[in-house]
């Protein structure tokens, strides 16, 4: 079963990280938008009755819908769907828990509503919950990101974690390879560059950021499951939202391995250096049909990033799903809270070191032609985008295929570890 979740994710992450800015960051809006889907499952649920609470329902609803991008029972089912078919490489886990005392009935139609992997009990004291934090994330995110008070009487949280090995390791290059309109090219000494496989580049003309450069990285899959990392850079001067939006519509296809609409053929470009990439010809034995062949290669920085976000503006959702959650376990919330705290890292072989193995095969040579390659260049800030992939032996897809994860504006690169040289 295939979960359409990338058009409500794609509308939710651009508000979210309009919220947060042109900094450089990293959140999940998957995280943050499972949190306001628990919610709607127990909006499902609830039937409470009389005008004062139909009306603080109808009111919470209509902005619970708005936020999800989607009506709530096809929101509540979608979250239930992926939490309940975990994703070998993307770990997640979602709680509830309650204050002692609160006079919760169980079991109560709210609790039959929310995904069987749902934690659900005692509100834990803050070495719990930051302990919860620990354990879900493998020890990435150490705190939980709230403060326990004793005014708190529920706690809503989810958790997503990844760690990969990059299918093919990227080269290392001199980072003056960012190209000599980069600010980072003098500032680091290396840089990493696309190996000649098991990548892919492209030029796209887009709507919202003008000609952008796209480069795909994947992870080594796990029986079929695997996760795309992709980074997009526009032109300097196109602001930091459009970017990121751009790089959602481009990653709708990624799970895939589909060409982005809008991709350009490097023999509709002339040759030379842009602000993005520097496109050569040379003479090369190619089996191409028509004897031009295209080549892309992207030139990348390390990267890490360590965000935390408030999540109460009101476009976010959370406030109404604090509405809708209090009603269904009938508690006197007066207030909310909400935050995200979220970390990546990029490197030369993913998320942590991998082994390399090589190996040479030998084939006779082809006929002659002319092959074109762009060098892309990501020497400026740009958008990342991580999507899971979730493909099956039997040819259909599972729930994850296709769902954003991750995301980040990468706009302070780092060095090189000594490690991965």
């Amino acid at each position: 079963m295939t979960t359409d979740l990338h058009g409500p994710l794609s509308g939710y992450a651009e508000r979210l990280h309009a919220t947060i800015g042109d900094r450089h960051h990293v959140a999940s809006p998957l995280g943050a938008w499972l949190l306001l889907a628990l919610s709607a499952a127990t909006t499902e649920s609830d039937r409470a009755s009389g005008p004062n609470a139909t009306a603080g329902r109808d009111a919470a609803t209509e902005a619970l819908v708005a936020a999800l991008g989607g009506d709530l029972a096809g929101a509540a089912e979608a979250a239930r769907v992926l939490l309940d078919a975990p994703h070998p490489l993307v770990a997640s886990a979602t709680a509830l828990w309650l204050r002692a005392g609160r006079g919760v009935d169980e079991p109560a139609g709210w609790r039959a509503a929310l995904p069987a992997t749902t934690e659900v009990g005692p509100l834990p004291d803050q070495a719990g919950l930051d302990a919860w934090a620990r354990e879900h994330t493998d020890g990435l995110i150490e705190t939980f990101p709230l403060k326990v008070r004793p005014d708190v009487v529920f706690a809503l949280a989810s958790a997503l974690a990844t760690r990969i090995s990059w299918a093919e390791p990227f080269d290392v290059i001199d980072a003056r390879a960012l190209g000599t309109g980069s600010a980072w090219a003098g500032g680091l000494r290396q840089a990493l560059r696309s190996p000649g496989h098991g990548h892919r580049g492209a030029i796209v003309t887009t709507e919202g950021a003008g000609d952008v450069i796209v480069h795909a990285a994947r992870a080594q899959a796990v029986d079929g499951a695997g996760l795309v990392v992709l980074s997009v850079a526009a032109e300097a001067h196109v602001p930091p939202v459009d970017v990121l939006a751009t790089a959602y519509r481009l990653s709708a296809g990624a799970a895939d391995g589909a060409q982005p609409a809008g991709r350009r053929s490097l023999f509709d470009l002339p040759l030379g250096e842009t602000p993005l990439w520097t496109l050569r010809e040379e003479r090369v034995r190619t089996r191409a049909r028509d004897g031009r062949e295209e080549r892309h290669q992207a030139v990348l920085p390390c990267w890490s990033a360590r965000s935390e976000h408030d999540l109460t503006a009101e476009t976010l959702g959370f406030e109404a799903a604090t509405m809708t959650l209090a009603r269904a376990l009938d508690q006197p919330v007066q207030d909310f809270e909400a935050r995200q705290v979220a970390m990546a890292r990029y490197g030369r072989y993913g998320f942590e070191a991998a082994a390399v193995t090589g190996m040479f095969g030998t084939v006779s040579l082809p006929p002659e032609g002319v092959a074109r390659t762009a060098e892309l260049r990501f020497g400026h800030p740009y958008a990342v985008v991580a999507v899971a992939t979730d493909s099956r032996a039997d040819g259909t897809t599972g729930p994850w295929h296709g769902v954003p994860v991750f995301s980040a504006w990468v706009s302070e690169p780092e060095e090189l570890p000594d490690a991965e040289r």
